[in-house]
């Protein structure tokens, strides 16, 4: 396997993954569509996915559930970088289709190590710089929850998709379903929204396409600092 591709092992050859994989200990395993990878309380790995997807759910003490973020081939998760779960509540890595994960223990990670080896320096600096983008990306996922209507809530997360693709036409990275999930709204209400939308000539959608049409979302984009010409 190539993990040079992965964000975590930047600059690191193919040959010193493999060496950290003995050394530290790391462990690979399979996960069939909609099997639990890990539920978080007192486990102190770090997992990468290297095949597929996952992500990381929570359910509330109701049993609602909610998708908190999606990790793509590369992406990691870990209790100890995970979001702090409400009491009651229970956050649980969940495979979004076939997926294989790369284990390694954190404490292994942070240990100094005795051969002051380049490639264990790099590895803590990539984890760290990889925490650095899941705090920004919490926070772009606070705003979106923090909309009071489903509209602005699809709005939001749009605007964020347009910003970080460079234009007002993208791909949703999950199907309407999960999106539902993951604004944490009904689907079916949801779905009502998205037709308005539409009707309004706000939003255009073919499948998981998506374009931004209307002035609505610019006026949305204005209140969070998110300029007209983003994708010029």
């Amino acid at each position: 396997m190539d993990y040079t591709r992965f964000a975590i092992f930047r600059d690191i050859s193919n040959s010193e993954v493999e060496a950290m994989i003995l050394c530290f200990r790391m462990r690979r395993a399979r996960f069939a569509p909609g099997a639990t990878i890990r539920v978080y309380g007192g486990s102190r790995d770090v997992g990468v996915v290297v095949r597929g997807a996952a992500e990381l759910v929570r359910f509330d003490s109701a049993g609602t559930r909610t998708i908190l973020e999606r990790m793509e081939t590369g992406g990691i998760f870990g209790e100890l970088l995970a979001f702090t779960a409400e009491l009651g509540d229970s956050l649980e890595v969940i495979a979004a289709g076939e997926c294989e994960v790369l284990f390694m223990d954190y404490a292994h990670i942070m240990k100094r190590c005795e051969k002051a080896c380049r490639h264990h320096s790099l590895l803590v600096e990539n984890l760290f710089r990889l925490m650095a983008e899941q705090a920004r990306r919490l926070s772009r996922r606070v705003e979106v929850l923090s909309q009071r209507s489903i509209r602005d809530k699809l709005l939001c997360y749009f605007r964020i998709l347009g910003l970080e693709s460079g234009t007002e036409t993208f791909t949703l990275p999950f199907s309407l379903s999960t999106l539902a999930d993951y604004i944490s709204t009904d689907r079916s209400a949801m779905m009502r929204e998205l037709k308005k939308m539409r009707q309004d000539g706000v939003v255009a959608i073919d499948g998981r396409r998506v374009s931004l049409l209307g002035q609505e979302d610019r006026k949305l984009g204005k209140r969070q600092g998110i300029p007209d010409n983003f994708g010029n």
